[in-house]
């Protein structure tokens, strides 16, 4: 049986961006996204740049703010 590893990451999303990447800076990740904040449109698009790193990506907390924390799953 595999254990499933759990990582809970907390990012920093500017929409509106004119390309779509994660910056890390020391502890800090912001997520630049291509998509306007609205329809939910840029969380759907910081959940499938993280899905190219990860499995399984959930947002956890802070569906509606800038800061979000992810639950993600290797």
């Amino acid at each position: 049986m595999a254990l499933k590893k759990e990582k809970f990451i907390l990012v920093k999303v500017k929409p509106n961006s004119p390309q779509s990447r994660i910056v890390e800076n020391g502890n800090d990740i912001t997520v630049y996204v291509k998509s306007k904040a609205e329809n939910n449109k840029a969380n759907i698009e910081v959940i499938r740049l993280f899905s190219k790193i990860y499995k399984s990506v959930k947002i956890f907390k802070g569906l509606k703010s800038k800061k979000k924390l992810l639950r993600c799953e290797a």
